[in-house]
């Protein structure tokens, strides 16, 4: 193959990863278009179209031959019509339709190799991006656009089974503008004090289904929760994706975010990932805590440090004021219930006091 030659299938090939891959064809003249149009190939090669076909035809048959290679690859090619012979599929097909490239990895498994990054806390931003942006660079364009749908707050988190297959559905209705059906499942133990997720009930004891209008995916404490609305309710809810059964998109829009109440003016993730520590749905409120400085630390990694305001500072404790979600903070103070005290509001006040007497009373012995 002479100079030239090298240098056009070299461009086919460049091409064929960066637009395609096993769910994104292209044909023979988008191929053209885009040698064109991007790689400054004179228009004549619309006129070169059998030139383009060989070199195609070149990489179906010795795919395994071009330098950029270094374990095998597949070219996917021509796809046969329900009863075509393959003499008849080649003369159909003067023009060539139907390629792909197929990248080693699958788009499922750089996902797991990029969240694997994104949940660690030890690897700095700029390095993390850097890392990402190459593993992006594995597979075709297509990819980088479902990722952006799924957000991170960089703590660790445990995969199982199906949560790929839910995240994919449940970015295809929020790409839709869909909503999305599904039954949630708990823990439970059964008669043989055996461990087993079970669908929730609905009062006739039949698996309950949710149908939600889908808005975030958020990756956080080491597990995904969707940010969504609730039918027929008006406030936000949070559902751990890796609890969610029979995930369905379903064939009617969603309701509008500025419909639900806290999201009027859209979504500030950060800002809502630090109200609702522990993902719990429901309005946040203004709370006021005074602790020991040597709790700083640990109150920050759960808060982050966008508005605080703190106040009343002595040598050994401080007063914060945070806006946080109530239930949150009502758990988050009784596990720290040595190190810190709630002052404000008062009901929230009451509430923990209510615990810790409940609490007592179960080490009364």
């Amino acid at each position: 193959m002479h100079e030239a030659g090298r240098i056009l299938v070299l461009d086919i090939l460049e091409i064929l990863q960066e637009h395609t891959d096993q769910n994104n064809r292209i044909t023979q003249k988008e191929l053209i278009n885009l040698l064109v149009d991007q790689y400054d190939y004179n228009e004549n090669l619309y006129k070169k179209r059998k030139t383009v076909r060989r070199h195609l035809e070149h990489l179906l048959r010795h795919e395994a031959e071009h330098p950029l290679r270094k374990e095998p690859k597949v070219l996917y090619g021509p796809k046969k019509e329900s009863g075509e012979d393959e003499a008849q599929e080649t003369n159909k097909n003067k023009t060539m339709t139907n390629f792909g490239y197929a990248h080693t990895f699958q788009q499922k498994e750089l996902r797991l190799l990029i969240d694997s990054l994104l949940f660690s806390p030890r690897i700095p931003n700029a390095e993390r991006k850097q890392l990402i942006e190459k593993l992006e660079s594995l597979t075709s364009k297509h990819f980088e656009s479902s990722l952006d749908l799924v957000r991170t707050t960089n703590k660790p988190q445990l995969l199982v089974q199906d949560l790929f297959k839910h995240i994919e559905s449940l970015e295809k209705a929020m790409q839709d503008n869909k909503k999305v059906s599904f039954q949630y499942a708990n823990y439970t133990v059964d008669q043989h004090n055996k461990l087993q997720l079970t669908n929730r009930q609905n009062s006739r004891g039949e698996d309950r289904t949710y149908l939600i209008n889908p808005y975030e995916l958020v990756a956080t404490d080491g597990k995904y929760y969707l940010i969504c609305n609730n039918d027929p309710f008006d406030n936000v809810s949070h559902y751990r994706v890796d609890r969610m059964m029979n995930v369905e998109i379903v064939n009617e829009r969603r309701k509008p975010m500025r419909k639900v109440r806290g999201l009027e003016n859209g979504l500030d993730l950060s800002r809502h990932i630090a109200e609702h520590i522990y993902m719990f749905g429901g309005q946040s409120t203004t709370v006021s805590l005074r602790f020991k400085k040597y709790v700083l630390n640990e109150f920050i990694d759960w808060f982050g440090t966008n508005d605080l305001y703190f106040s009343n500072q002595t040598e050994d404790e401080v007063t914060v004021t945070v806006k946080v979600n109530e239930t949150a903070m009502r758990k988050w103070a009784l596990q720290y219930a040595l190190h810190v005290t709630v002052t404000s509001p008062r009901s929230l006040v009451e509430d923990i006091k209510d615990d810790l007497r409940q609490a007592m009373a179960r080490y009364d012995l």
